[in-house]
């Protein structure tokens, strides 16, 4: 059985130079709460922004204050665009002092 991606209206994506992307955010202990509502709201407004295909926050179940985004971008530019966004901008200054560690990116590739 072959899948192809299909974006939200079952559109093929396969070979359209999307850019997938998983950042993982970590809570210091005590921000937990504050880290969570801001990535709430950055979801709410980068779901907005031109060119996304996906962007939603997750809650690690096995690592309470552990985050992990799902961000899908129809091309490169779209991903710079909404990174030079004010909402995205002032989001990393916000989240700066919450976090134990830098966020980790990870880049994601369908399987052939």
């Amino acid at each position: 059985m072959t899948h192809r991606p299909t974006d939200r209206n079952g559109t093929d994506r396969q070979g359209t130079g999307e850019v997938w992307l998983m950042p993982v955010f970590v809570a210091e202990a005590g921000h937990e709460k504050a880290l969570q509502e801001a990535l709430r709201a950055l979801q709410t407004q980068s779901r907005k922004d031109a060119g996304c295909l996906e962007y939603t926050v997750f809650s690690d179940a096995q690592r309470p204050g552990t985050f992990v985004l799902f961000e899908g971008w129809s091309r490169d530019e779209d991903l710079a665009a909404h990174n030079e966004e004010r909402h995205v901008k002032d989001f990393m200054k916000e989240v700066s002092p919450l976090l134990a560690v830098p966020f980790s990116v990870t880049p994601l590739a369908p399987l052939q």
